[in-house]
């Protein structure tokens, strides 16, 4: 798939120029203001890199670019300056604002070309590499949270067994193992009491009775 390069530039013969030097290798859009450019930059389907002039009516091209940088959408977007300002400040100051090269006209158009091309690749590289960084983050927080998972379970299972149902390698772990239960739960009136003055003998006596004629109780449901 072509990248696309978007061309910001007030003079129409500009803009002709740079397509015709680039339109066998890449897809061109074309921007005569700065205005333009943005709409177009924050688009659905932005362009890979900017060629961008900087003197033009409305907003230069130092707005423009400083615009795009600030912007957390388009701030990776490469921005080249193409502009007859061929003064070290202009280079200097266009440079310090995020662009990536400056090139003066009249243009080469093998310079052009060069350029182009070596921006791009590092433009795909960066991107390659935040969405290796992004994986791995992702990676880790899923590692992360599968640990918590399982410590937690471990409290309840044995460490086999909470493997076996985080690994997913199996529907049911447990279905040989469940069993359909009653839960009841009572409360023996002045048994605090009784526990903290009678013998452990008397009050163990006393449990083991309970739930002898409890157990004879639920055991005719």
């Amino acid at each position: 798939m072509k990248h696309t390069i978007l061309i910001v530039d007030d003079t129409q013969e500009n803009i002709l120029l740079l397509s015709e030097v680039l339109e066998s290798d890449y897809l061109t859009k074309a921007a005569i203001n700065g205005e333009r450019a943005l709409k177009i930059a924050r688009s659905a389907e932005p362009p890979d890199l900017v060629l961008l002039d900087v003197m033009m009516p409305g907003m230069s091209g130092y707005e423009v670019c400083k615009s795009l940088k600030e912007n957390p959408d388009t701030r990776r977007i490469p921005v080249i300056f193409v502009t007859a300002m061929n003064e070290v400040d202009d280079e200097t100051k266009g440079l310090e604002l995020g662009a990536v090269d400056y090139i003066t006209k009249p243009i080469s158009p093998s310079i052009v070309k060069a350029r182009v091309k070596a921006h791009l690749a590092l433009y795909d590289q960066a991107r390659e590499l935040a969405a290796w960084n992004q994986k791995l983050e992702q990676r880790v927080a899923e590692g992360v949270a599968q640990l918590d998972r399982l410590g937690r379970m471990k409290r309840f299972f044995s460490p086999a067994v909470a493997d076996l149902i985080l690994s997913g390698n199996t529907d049911d772990p447990l279905k040989t193992h469940r069993r359909e239960i009653v839960v009841v739960f009572l409360d023996l009136r002045g048994f605090t009491a009784f526990s903290e003055s009678a013998d452990p003998e008397e009050v163990m006596s006393v449990l083991s009775e309970y739930h002898t004629a409890m157990g004879e109780l639920f055991a005719i449901f």
